[in-house]
């Protein structure tokens, strides 16, 4: 696992240590809970096609409430919205570790998945959100863009810092003590450090960009517009990569008699994702977001057609370290974007919006491509990362085209 240094000493003084170490370890359990249903279902039920079923199911419940409890976040501050979900996520994990050593039906099984989406608390998109609040209302004016570039990239090396540690906690805690074991943990995680995350004294924090009501200044179609809408098409996309990419990963390693080993191998990926991530703040200014975005989506399709080729082991922890080169600072760059596009009091609503993104095509890819390794066979499955990174390019492209330029 990377170390992922803390932000600007600005930012740290008027936040505390603390909440970065809180806000890092809360946002754990989320980076365990599609790959440890994923590696549970595979394991207790003996079905890649199910266990691919059963994180679209988490993705779908994400992805249809995820930005309703953003918005329930601008509303009335996230404390409260964080305390709720902590308690019922951690309820719903330890729901569905039990329903899947039982002879319930398959349906049970994807509705307690399902369940576990929608409540998943959205640590990640209100850290970032509740940041940029504090940075647009505290701090002076000429500080505030830089420090919005390095908290950008710190977030989203955390992420993809979890994003590593996941799965291979994952791994670790299934192929050494139990497939259930990762799920339990994720539920005491939840309850714990999540309920930690709302509890700190930046959790109170409600925008003054906010009327006296709690309504935002701004209009709700503010969130439909093409400048934002390419931002999260884009970083679907990001999420269709990782879900494929991963199950590809599982049905390669699968092949070899070494399933159990993808989460550990995917880290690979994630490691050098997380390095280019922190390096993003350090790009010249003159080398814009938008020829960030297409120039490191070009990396993510050239180590996706290495990905789609690899034979062997060796060549594909070659294909994942490129790949990781691509996606970090592509990710730092989108969320960039997209909190420069978030319309007045709606940070949380948009934060979630991309959060829910990356869930959503996650899952979604994750069904599909075991869908495609159980019938078609692995080989066609290594293809269909390349057609996620291809998405991703050419969300790039539209932004290019559609925004205007900087100077």
């Amino acid at each position: 696992m990377t170390q992922t240094p803390l932000p600007s000493p600005s930012l740290l003084r008027l936040t505390g240590i603390p909440y970065f170490v809180i806000a890092f370890v809360a946002r754990l359990p989320f980076a365990m809970m599609v790959v440890g249903v994923l590696t549970m279902v595979v394991s207790i039920r003996g079905s890649l096609s199910l266990g691919g079923l059963t994180s679209a199911a988490v993705g779908l419940g994400t992805a249809l409430f995820g930005p309703l409890l953003g918005a329930a976040a601008d509303r009335w501050g996230q404390r409260p919205v964080l305390l709720m979900c902590a308690a019922l996520n951690a309820a719903m994990l330890a729901v569905f570790a039990l329903v899947v050593y039982t002879p319930l039906a398959d349906a049970v099984v994807l509705a307690s998945a399902f369940m576990i989406g929608a409540t998943a608390p959205q640590v990640s998109p209100m850290s970032r959100s509740r940041l940029v609040t504090i940075i647009a209302e505290r701090m002076p004016q000429a500080q505030r863009a830089r420090t919005t570039s390095a908290t950008m990239s710190y977030e989203s090396a955390a992420d993809e810092t979890v994003f590593v540690f996941g799965p291979f906690l994952v791994g670790l805690l299934a192929s050494f003590i139990a497939p259930w074991a990762p799920i339990a943990i994720a539920s005491a995680l939840t309850l714990l450090f999540v309920g930690a995350f709302a509890l700190h004294p930046t959790g109170r924090h409600v925008s003054v960009e906010r009327d006296s009501d709690g309504r935002a200044p701004s209009d709700v179609s503010e969130l439909f517009r093409p400048a934002l809408l390419v931002v999260v098409v884009g970083i679907f996309g990001i999420g269709l990569f990782f879900g494929a990419s991963l199950t590809a990963l599982t049905s390669f390693m699968a092949d070899r008699d070494a399933a159990e080993q993808a989460g550990l191998l995917y880290g690979v990926m994630g490691v050098g994702s997380a390095v280019l991530a922190l390096g993003v703040a350090w790009l010249p200014p003159r080398f814009t977001l938008h020829a960030r975005w297409i120039a490191f989506a070009a990396v993510l399709v050239a180590g996706s057609l290495l990905f789609a080729t690899a034979t062997s082991v060796i060549t594909m922890i070659v294909a994942l370290a490129l790949v990781g080169i691509g996606v970090g600072p592509t990710i730092v760059t989108q969320y960039s974007l997209g909190a420069a596009r978030s319309p007045l009091g709606r940070s949380a609503t948009v934060m979630t919006m991309l959060g829910s993104g990356v869930v959503v095509g996650q899952a979604l890819a994750a069904a599909v491509t075991g869908a495609v390794a159980d019938g078609p066979g692995t080989s066609v499955a290594l293809l269909l990362p390349l057609v996620a990174a291809s998405i991703v390019l050419i969300a790039g492209i539209v932004n290019r085209i559609i925004s205007p330029r900087q100077h």
